[in-house]
């Protein structure tokens, strides 16, 4: 893993090095000056912040505390405990800078997406005009190949539209005079005039830029669990203190009390754990963005799943051939799809790749409707039910059935020989995964842009009850925002540029990072870089294996402070003594954070499950 740190970053990893080693040569030669760089380079910004914090906004927190102990320590001669306590606390701050990402989305692939020029037809003459003098009821050309400037209806021509921008649809959209079409999506072949229904400003793609620049969860300054309790110890320490000087009239208990209640164990419960659960996470290709994701995720209630790329592998492909004479069929097929450049033909051309070609005469598109042309002295059509009809060849079956499946009839010399079916088929590792986040008790809800029949079929195969279709972005986000004032946190998993805008609006949002857009990874917490999402379970459930790790590590560390504490009151714990024992706690919290380095979901899932009695549909799944 390539570890990239910024300047201060840099800065500051290079004052703890140094401070580290001065620490170790002061113990291990008695050299106690050498700790005056500790505390010089660890400790003067410790007492900088506290004192500035303390200043501007009262700010009780932990820093005041390490800043007593430090001073402290200083006064009564330990200035090696001073520079150890400085130094500690200087990891652990490093350790939740570096953790928690202060990384924001970018729009800057949603605005190279904004086309910045139209061609308007204005007294029937064509002028090049920029996309921001684009008004209401202005009528333009779009050709193939061109993004659409701003959102429309089609008045004249047909076409096949690239909507995954917007939607996430993998398969391209046929449209015609009356139907809508959206600013940033790709006419892929036929050229037409629509009239604008929307300015540039107010179209899907400007809209969608600014859902990505403005959504956002309503809880992302998570406070660390450490620091809910910060004011608190800092009160108990120095009340202890005083209250024990009053009545033993002894400075050193009272500066003992301060440095063994000085919270490193405690700070640092809370950084370790998540910057182990990152660096198990990052082995499986599972990139963490924000420390705060961690804590979230351990606490989500639904997991939102987009479908195209998502749960299924985000390209059509040949799943079912019918025709009495197969191959005859498919070299027939395979040789006129062969001319054409559109998705479905090289869908097709993938299956039939071992076929060998004949040559075709009088090829001709048909634009969204499919080609027809000469193969071996044969008339070839192949299309929809819609081109068939027109040719009238008589054709038995629905073009689309309740699978989501598109069929692409074959017609030899006026008769029909043959179809075949295509799907955006379900990734193998996805009902397994669906059935083990039941057994993490998480809710699964699909949101697409696709139509009922399409996303029926995905839902009931992978056993989600729960689906909106034909949903847009902005769909996406509002239902996230509802299920967010029900008081549900909600996490969302997606691929594509559409997706972007929900991802940033949950409280976790996962992007597939291999297929995955870049501003959809910018806009997300969490990237799946090898789109692998059988690792879901594993992430949820080390999220909160994380939390209950941070929890155990505060409660020992409660428990070693109250303690050290009274033998400090009692005048059985000295300054060195009570720095050992902060000491030995944090080395505790730590190894006990590392753990979490080896944990792995995987084996005891298999033990939940069968308890679920969901072993049996787990087999029969990967089968």
């Amino acid at each position: 893993m390539n570890i990239r740190l910024d300047k201060s970053q840099k800065r500051d990893l290079l004052l703890i090095t140094v401070s580290a080693i001065s620490i170790i040569a002061s113990f291990i030669q008695s050299l106690e000056y050498l700790s005056w760089i500790a505390v010089l380079l660890c400790g003067l910004p410790i007492l900088k912040n506290s004192a500035e914090g303390l200043i501007s906004e009262f700010d009780l927190k932990a820093d005041l505390l390490v800043s007593m102990a430090i001073i402290a320590s200083i006064i009564i001669g330990e200035v090696f405990v001073a520079g150890e306590i400085a130094t500690i606390m200087a990891i652990g701050g490093f350790l939740e800078e570096y953790t928690v990402s202060k990384t924001q989305g970018r729009i800057r692939e949603l605005v190279e997406l904004t086309p910045q020029f139209a061609t308007r037809i204005r007294n029937k003459r064509e002028e090049k005009i920029s996309v921001e003098e684009v008004q209401v009821g202005d009528i333009l050309k779009v050709l193939p190949g061109e993004r659409i400037p701003t959102d429309g209806i089609i008045i004249n021509g047909e076409t096949s539209i690239d909507q995954s921008t917007l939607t996430g649809e993998s398969l391209p959209v046929d449209k015609s005079k009356d139907d809508e079409v959206y600013s940033g999506t790709i006419n892929l072949y036929g050229s037409f005039t629509m009239k604008t229904t929307k300015a540039s400003k107010d179209s899907s793609i400007q809209k969608l830029i600014r859902l990505v620049a403005s959504s956002a969860p309503e809880n992302t300054e998570i406070v660390r669990t450490a620091d809910k309790w910060a004011t608190l110890i800092v009160v108990i320490a120095f009340t202890a203190s005083i209250l024990t000087y009053l009545f033993t009239f002894e400075i050193i208990r009272s500066v003992t009390i301060l440095v063994v209640f000085c919270p490193c164990a405690f700070v640092l419960a809370t950084p370790t754990a998540i910057a182990a659960s990152i660096g198990n996470l990052t082995k499986r290709g599972i990139l963490v963005k924000e420390g705060s994701a961690i804590e979230e995720l351990a606490q989500i209630d639904e997991l939102i799943f987009d479908k195209t790329g998502t749960l299924t592998n985000g390209t059509p492909e040949v799943v079912e051939v019918i025709s009495e004479d197969k191959d005859e069929m498919l070299h027939l097929l395979a040789s006129l799809e062969s001319k054409s450049e559109h998705p479905l033909a090289k869908s097709i051309m993938k299956y039939c790749s071992n076929i060998d070609l004949a040559e075709v005469e009088d090829f001709r598109m048909h634009i969204g409707n499919g080609v027809s042309g000469t193969v071996n002295g044969s008339r070839i059509i192949v299309g929809n039910e819609k081109l068939l009809k027109s040719e009238r060849i008589a054709v038995k079956g629905n073009a689309k059935n309740r699978k989501g499946e598109i069929t692409i009839h074959v017609a030899k010399d006026g008769t029909l020989i043959g179809k075949v079916v295509l799907r955006d088929t379900i990734r193998k590792n996805a009902k397994p995964t669906i059935w083990t986040l039941k057994g993490l008790r998480v809710r699964t809800t699909l949101l697409t842009g696709d139509l009922y029949e399409t996303a029926k079929y995905i839902a009931d195969t992978l056993k989600i009850r729960n689906i909106k279709t034909n949903c847009l972005p902005e769909d996406k986000t509002e239902y996230i925002r509802h299920e967010q004032e029900k008081g549900n946190r909600i996490a969302m998993i997606g691929d594509g540029i559409n997706d972007a805008a929900a991802l940033k609006k949950a409280n976790v949002g996962i992007a597939m990072g291999a297929i995955g857009s870049e501003i959809s990874i910018e806009a997300a917490n969490i990237a799946l870089i090898n789109d692998n999402i059988e690792d879901i379970p594993h992430l949820i459930a080390i999220a909160k294996k994380t939390i209950r790790t941070i929890n155990i590590n505060i409660a020992f560390a409660m428990i070693l402070n109250i303690c050290a504490m009274t033998l400090a009151i009692l005048g059985d714990l000295g300054p060195v003594e009570g720095a050992l024992i902060h000491n030995i706690g944090s080395v505790i919290v730590v190894l006990h954070s590392l753990a979490l380095l080896r944990y792995s979901y995987s084996a005891k899932s298999k033990a939940k499950n069968k308890k679920l009695g969901l072993t049996k549909t787990l087999n029969k799944s990967k089968t």
